[in-house]
Order: C-alpha cells, then structure tokens, then sequence
C-alpha cells in the first residue's frame, strides 16, 4: 500500500497514514510514546505487540507528528475494505476482546489528536484504489469510550453495534473501608461468604511471582472457567487455541515488567477461585477468572470472595482503581461505585450508503414493475 499524507496545518503538523514494515522499529516508537500518554494497558505495547504480526497481517500506522516528535499513533488491521482499530477483524482472533481502546495520544490533548488520527484514517481510506469501488470504506472501532465514539461520529455515519458497562471502585478515598461505601445487601452477602469459607481456614491471596507458578496458575483458571460455562451449556473463553496461546505470551511479556497479576484465592487448604488481573499505571484490572462453583455451599459466593481478596491486595500495592472490565455478572456492580460505557461501533461513508439504499429502493421498484406487467 502506497504511503498517503493527510496534512492538516495548525496543532498537528502532520498526520500520515502507512502499512507497517518494520515491528521492531514501530515497537521503540510506541514505547517512547506510551511514557508520555495516559493510556489503558489495552493500548500498551505489551498487549498491542503481543503476537502482532498474527494479529496484524496488514498493519496500517496511523502517525501524527508535530515539530519532527510524534504525539499520537494509531494501529489498525487492514481487512478487505475495513480498517480496524487495535483488532484484527478476525473473531477468531479477536476472542481476546479488546477494552478500553484508543488512538495512543500525548497527554492533555488526546481529543484534538484522537480526531485527527481518526479522520487521517478515513481519508486515507477512501483514497485507497482498493477501497474505492465500495462503499463499505469503514472503520471498526471496538471497546472506545464515550468521548472517543462522540469524536468518531464526527468522521462518518456511525452505527452503534454494541455498548457495555464497565464497573470499577475508586480506591483513592482510604479514609473509608471499602465495605462501608457498599450497599447493606452487598454488605451482608459479602461477610456472609467470608466467614463461610473462613470456617475452613483464613482467607488469603496468592500471587504467581514465577512466570513457571503464574502458568500453573492460568492453567487452573482455565479448568475453573471452563467447568463454569459448560455448566450453562456454553464452552468459554478457553475453547478457541489461541485465546490461551495469546496470554501465554502475555503473560511472558507482562510479568516480567510487574503488568500482570495472577492471584489463587484460598481458605486454608480449600482453593475459592483463581484471577488475572492486569496491573498498570495505578490501575487494576480483574481481566479473567475461574472460580469453584461446584464446591460452593449455600451462602458461600466466591465471586464476591475472590475480588474481595484483590481490591484489598490492590489497596495495599497503591491502586487507584480496581476495575471490573465489561461484563454483567452481578457481583461487579454489586462491589463497585462508579462505572464507565464502552462501545463497539462503526464508522462509515453515509453518502455512498444513502446510495446503495437509494439504488436498492430503486431495483426493487424496478422489480416489481417488471412483474405487474
């Protein structure tokens, strides 16, 4: 693919948009960036670079540059007449289910450099001979926060494909226990449970500190979540290869670097569940769990248990922020007191779809002419 520039003078002195050739060159020029950023650990490149050149198998770089420095980098797959942001396009490869996804820009200016990376990449695309032809000149932008969806609306036709709530707990305030700040019901619950399993001895967390312990970990996790989903008719996380390859190469990526955390939760010698967790700029984020449901008695919820043992864990390392990601399991809302929206959507050409309606409509009419006569 050729290399275009969108050039817009002002602010951003230029943004280009290029297929990649060089990883280990773009790896040094996002890490560079992300020490001068405010990013989630979904836009690191300890998650981006993780198996990049599967997951990327035509990369597109999105680059803004401002007095020969760059402030603002965008990855995005290239899938027939899609470009994807952070993705592939391939669900199959996509089951690592990106959150909290951005354009990586400068902090304090990530709105005006998110919009013009975003509207690079349209133009960009719609300059493409190989893109031209169709009107599906698009971008798929999956796990982006409100103010990111509201910027993307301003590059195209958007249509929301999906819009979840991600649940966390601000643990900035320590002058109150995290207990008193839940609900009585939650409250209850909560202690109830402890002092369940604590009946068979004291609760504590374990935290993988090898990269040999933080496997054996995963790979309990995984028997865990997997008797859990079949339980209700489905297969899991686990059951496509390469969700669990992928976090075996994560987790060799991250741990050395302190980013991930995977925790065994016990009572005495009886294991409650297992949690990975993503540990970065102050924030923890419970990713992925397993826990015994089977071996659960009456009152005992090792949910609630288990990320109880983590935001206590977390507060003590100094987190800010224990996030629950995306999900509808009930105990992430009853444990946290704020929540942020996040949202799949997609960006494209409006006037080329009004077109295709407008000639459908036609073709139709059409149709039906030809057989009234």
């Amino acid at each position: 693919m050729d290399r275009r520039r969108v050039t817009k003078r002002g602010a951003v002195e230029d943004v280009s948009v290029c297929s990649v050739m060089d990883l280990a060159a773009l790896e040094r020029k996002w890490r560079d960036l992300e020490a001068r950023c405010n990013p989630s650990f979904f836009q690191s490149w300890t998650w981006t670079g993780c198996l990049v050149e599967e997951r990327f198998p035509d990369p597109v770089l999105v680059e803004a540059r401002e007095n020969g420095r760059t402030v603002a980098l965008a990855l995005f797959n290239r899938r027939r007449r899609t470009l994807v942001l952070g993705q592939t396009g391939d669900p199959a490869l996509d089951c690592i289910y990106i959150e909290f996804n951005d354009v990586l820009a400068e902090a304090g200016r990530e709105a005006g450099l998110t919009a013009a990376c975003l509207r690079a990449a349209r133009a960009g695309c719609a300059g493409w001979p190989a893109l031209a032809l169709s009107w599906k000149r698009r971008l798929i932008l999956g796990g982006i926060s409100s103010a990111t969806a509201a910027l993307a609306a301003e590059a195209g036709h958007m249509r929301y494909d999906k819009s979840l709530v991600a649940p966390s707990v601000d643990l900035t305030d320590l002058s109150r226990c995290f207990l008193d700040r839940r609900s009585a019901n939650t409250r209850q619950q909560l202690r109830r449970s402890d002092r369940s399993y604590a009946a068979t001895g004291r609760i504590l967390i374990e935290r993988a500190e090898t990269l040999v312990q933080a496997y054996a970990f995963l790979e309990r996790m995984a028997d865990l979540h997997r008797a859990s989903w079949v339980r209700r008719g489905q297969q899991g996380s686990f059951a496509n290869p390469f969700f669990g390859r992928f976090h075996r190469a994560l987790i060799a990526r991250g741990h050395e670097r302190g980013e991930i955390d995977l925790f065994r939760i016990a009572a005495g010698p009886r294991t409650i569940g297992y949690l990975y967790n993503f540990r970065y700029r102050g924030h923890s984020l419970a990713y992925q769990s397993g826990f015994d449901y089977a071996g659960s008695e009456r009152h005992e919820k090792p949910g609630m248990t288990c990320h109880h043992a983590a935001i206590r864990f977390a507060t003590n390392w100094g987190a800010t922020q224990y996030n629950f990601l995306a999900g509808e399991a009930r105990y992430k809302h009853s444990l946290s007191d704020q929540a942020e929206m996040l949202h799949w959507v997609e960006v494209a050409n409006l006037s080329r779809l009004r077109s295709l309606i407008t000639r459908t409509r036609n073709f139709v009419v059409k149709g039906r002419c030809l057989l009234l006569h």
